[in-house]
């Protein structure tokens, strides 16, 4: 199922803490100075989700003030959002928008949403999740390298597009394969007629990685420093759990472990940025994989207001 909007779209994203929001809030501002008004949709799996807030850095209230923001606080917790969902409401947000003459502008950082609004959804079976349940639990025996290798001797083609330590692509690989008796690259359906790069309207930020390993350290205590700490504690008092996508949030898990008594804050914290590091750097693997991807490599001091000029230039460019 094709997205129908995508040439109507402009996109925004990268790894996480690179300042996707701000520079978004200003490339929002800049285009629609000079020309119909642009609007956000936020392209990040985790906003979506209601309570969770300062560990998915979402959209402060006066952030989302400065320009009309959509596809925020879809969902509670507990409750699942699948691709499929996502594409639909995007396409939903942005037919509203279009008729209007406004322009849609994703702003985010998960890249399998970029993919499906560029290239289309694989919608294979679904899941299963006794199946998925049990490699997950060999994932936490053998680890992801292993599993990548076992997807290798069931479906060497799958294998060669999926990074070794893709965790989630493996096991749901595997779920497919064990659970039909058939490749998941055998079954796929999706669009995958990429384009170049000048054709789109798709920027990529990227930073030196070691400002991008200061601005995650710096992200993270500042969360800490907001009450990261109160709001998981929030989302499960009384018995409350989180669903199995939200649960998947970089940050919420180590802080619940922490909050059960199995770690001290300290090596939470540390706990949280190793992983943080881990997840932008599997983030950049998928980007360089998208033919349509523009980087904007920028300065540690470059403002907001300087970088979406500059994307807004190459966009004039074609570049």
């Amino acid at each position: 199922m094709e997205f129908d909007f995508a040439g109507n779209c402009w996109f925004l994203t990268g790894a996480t803490a690179a300042g996707k929001t701000s520079v978004g809030i200003a490339l929002a501002e800049r285009l629609g100075r000079s020309g119909p008004p642009v609007e956000i949709l936020s392209l990040d799996s985790m906003a979506i989700y209601r309570g969770m807030d300062i560990g998915t850095a979402k959209p402060s209230a006066s952030e989302q003030a400065l320009v009309p923001h959509h596809l925020i606080d879809l969902r509670d917790p507990n409750q699942e959002f699948s691709v499929a969902e996502y594409r639909q409401a995007a396409q939903d947000v942005c037919r509203r928008l279009v008729q209007r003459n406004a322009t849609p502008l994703f702003v985010g950082g998960t890249p399998l949403y970029l993919k499906c609004l560029l290239r289309g959804l694989f919608e294979g079976p679904g899941a299963n999740w006794d199946l998925r349940r049990e490699i997950e639990t060999e994932l936490d025996r053998v680890g992801p390298a292993a599993l990548h290798e076992r997807l290798q001797m069931v479906d060497p083609l799958a294998a060669s597009t999926i990074h070794p330590n893709d965790a989630r692509r493996i096991v749901r690989a595997l779920e497919v394969y064990r659970g039909t008796g058939q490749p998941i690259s055998h079954q796929q359906m999706e669009f995958d007629d990429a384009r170049p790069a000048e054709s789109c309207r798709v920027f990529v930020l990227r930073r030196d990685r070691i400002d991008q390993h200061d601005r995650i350290e710096k992200r993270v205590d500042q969360m800490i420093a907001e009450g990261f700490q109160q709001e998981v504690e929030g989302l499960i008092a009384n018995g409350k759990t989180l669903g199995r996508s939200a649960s998947q949030a970089v940050g919420y898990r180590e802080m619940i472990e922490h909050l059960n008594g199995t770690t001290d804050l300290a090596t939470t914290i540390e706990r949280i940025q190793a992983r943080t590091r881990r997840f932008a750097k599997r983030q950049g693997t998928w980007f360089r994989s998208l033919s349509e991807c523009t980087f904007v490599d920028i300065g540690v001091d470059e403002s907001p207001a300087a970088i979406a000029e500059r994307i807004e230039r190459l966009a004039a460019e074609g570049r």
